[in-house]
């Protein structure tokens, strides 16, 4: 079978590839590439020489930060609703060699602070079950994104910065003081579960909510072996109350690690909410679905 399309990944931290045929169907993957910080005297062309060597020379497809500001190119917002007859056009194309950016997706309401995503849409598009599919996806992470999708165009979406709050406050606050060391702990079923209990009924009240971090834990009631599960699954819960009070939860797919999604998973069925977790090659499968749709291969 012959590859026609190269496909990537190029996010903040890292770069991942693939080499697809023009039915969709993955050839040959690679991963360990340099993310754009990564990149010295922001050479991305010679970044990405080295990375693709030895696979033919054939049009190429990028999604993530590489298309920001920080990257090779910049590849404005495409305005939500958007779908792939409204990417397509939008793809930027990287000096000096041929390969094209997608463009991120912003959400701009009258009285509201804009949001935007940059990468997720693509995941998104991959893990449609058609080109012209609806649902809800549920993208953990860093900066977590619910989008609604229908028919196949992305018509509303809100971040939540879930992941990174875990971070700066383990890392960075009184809360990580009583914490274990470890950087990132096994998670403990039972202390996540008492988290997202409490933050998914007391979401409201999360700012007093999250000094029980600390004080369980100064008067014995949380090891510091648990303490980050139990954060975790505080900020989780928290997160998912809130987003459920804007969005009706209907089978929503869950996107991203799938570690993390089994947490969000979790939390969804003590809701009553079943959900699935979409599998990993979302991110080829959305980058040669926008392909097609923009003309680069039959």
């Amino acid at each position: 079978m012959a590859a026609a399309l190269i496909a990537l990944d190029w996010g903040t931290t890292s770069l991942r590839g693939w080499l697809i045929a023009a039915d969709g169907a993955i050839l040959d993957r690679r991963a360990g590439g340099p993310g754009i910080l990564a990149v010295g005297d922001s050479d991305f062309a010679g970044a990405l020489r080295s990375f693709v060597a030895g696979w033919p020379d054939l049009p190429s497809i990028a999604s993530g930060m590489i298309g920001s500001k920080q990257g090779w190119i910049e590849a404005p917002y495409v305005a939500c609703p958007g779908g792939f007859a409204d990417l397509a056009p939008g793809l930027s194309t990287a000096p000096g060699r041929a390969l094209r950016v997608v463009p991120g997706v912003a959400r701009q309401v009258p009285g509201l602070a804009p949001d935007v995503m940059r990468g997720e849409e693509t995941q998104i598009f991959g893990a449609l079950e058609s080109d012209e599919a609806s649902g809800l996806f549920i993208l953990p992470g860093t900066h977590s994104k619910w989008a609604r999708v229908a028919s196949g165009r992305i018509v509303s979406f809100a971040t939540y910065m879930t992941g990174e709050i875990f971070a700066v406050l383990r890392q960075h606050s009184i809360l990580g003081r009583l914490m274990a060391a470890d950087a990132m702990p096994d998670l403990n079923a039972a202390a996540f579960e008492a988290g997202a209990e409490v933050g998914l009924h007391h979401g409201d009240d999360l700012l007093h909510r999250l000094f029980a971090v600390r004080t369980l834990g100064l008067f014995e009631r949380l090891s510091a072996a648990d303490a980050p599960s139990y954060l975790s699954g505080l900020l989780i819960g928290a997160e998912i109350a809130a987003a459920l009070h804007r969005e009706s939860a209907d089978s929503p797919t869950l996107i991203g690690a799938r570690p993390l999604c089994a947490a969000y998973r979790r939390v969804l069925a003590a809701q009553g909410i079943e959900s699935r977790i979409a599998d990993e090659d979302v991110t080829p499968r959305g980058l040669w679905r926008i392909a097609r749709a923009a003309g680069m291969i039959g």
